[in-house]
């Protein structure tokens, strides 16, 4: 399918689909653990419109803008909101709610690798036409982007530098005293953390992309 109002379509049909179940995810763990900032704020929900709500440009404005502008590369961003005062008092806690949204983004990895494998397997996929839109073509296109862009997604996040998702988890394999400390000093990294995430993920995303994508065609 070529780029055009329908690529957009599944493009951020697909963006919303992930980062809600990623933040939702956060938001589910940190309640459970203690922390009710989030499921206050009615972010414990599959529904996309309070995540929106929190962060529309990062969620939905700049992916937008960013898919029309540029033919087919998106950036964006989404948030939930916790307690840093909770997180600071229980740093465990604080890491596991983190790597919730990671692990979101690989049980979504894994359920589209496996049904893009069953779909070329037993043919749904065998009428699908280049530049015609059909409901396999639509499903095709779709599961395609829903890997990459979790595939990112897990990626990025796991790299351990602030403030991302990694940077959290790694603390679970420090006792809680030190992971509290640790924690603190990390958190002053900043912006920096983003800058030096972005140029690793350049050289570990293709690779692992392709390899995946091999083993499924």
């Amino acid at each position: 399918m070529d780029f055009g109002v329908e690529y957009v379509v599944i493009a951020i049909f697909a963006w919303l689909f992930s980062t809600t179940i990623h933040e939702a995810s956060h938001a589910f763990v940190a309640f459970r653990s203690g922390d009710p900032t989030a499921y206050n704020a009615g972010q414990v929900t599959l529904n996309p419109i309070p995540h929106i709500k929190r962060e529309p440009m990062g969620m939905l404005i700049v992916p937008l803008a960013m898919l029309m502008f540029t033919k087919g590369m998106m950036i964006g961003w989404a948030s939930a909101p916790y307690d840093p005062h909770w997180a600071a008092r229980h740093p465990h806690r604080a890491a596991k709610m983190a790597m919730a949204g990671p692990a979101s983004n690989l049980c979504l990895l894994i359920l589209c690798l496996g049904l893009l494998k069953l779909g070329l397997q037993f043919g749904w996929f065998a009428n699908t036409m280049d530049g015609q839109l059909t409901v396999s073509a639509i499903i095709l296109q779709f599961l395609n982007f829903m890997v990459g862009l979790n595939l990112l997604l897990l990626l990025f996040n796991l790299i351990p530098l602030p403030p991302l998702d990694g940077s959290e988890g790694i603390l679970l394999f420090f006792p809680e005293h030190r992971a509290s400390e640790i924690r603190t000093k990390m958190r002053s990294v900043g912006i920096f953390g983003i800058l030096i995430a972005i140029v690793v993920l350049q050289n570990i995303y293709y690779p692992v992309y392709s390899a995946m994508m091999s083993l499924v065609f």
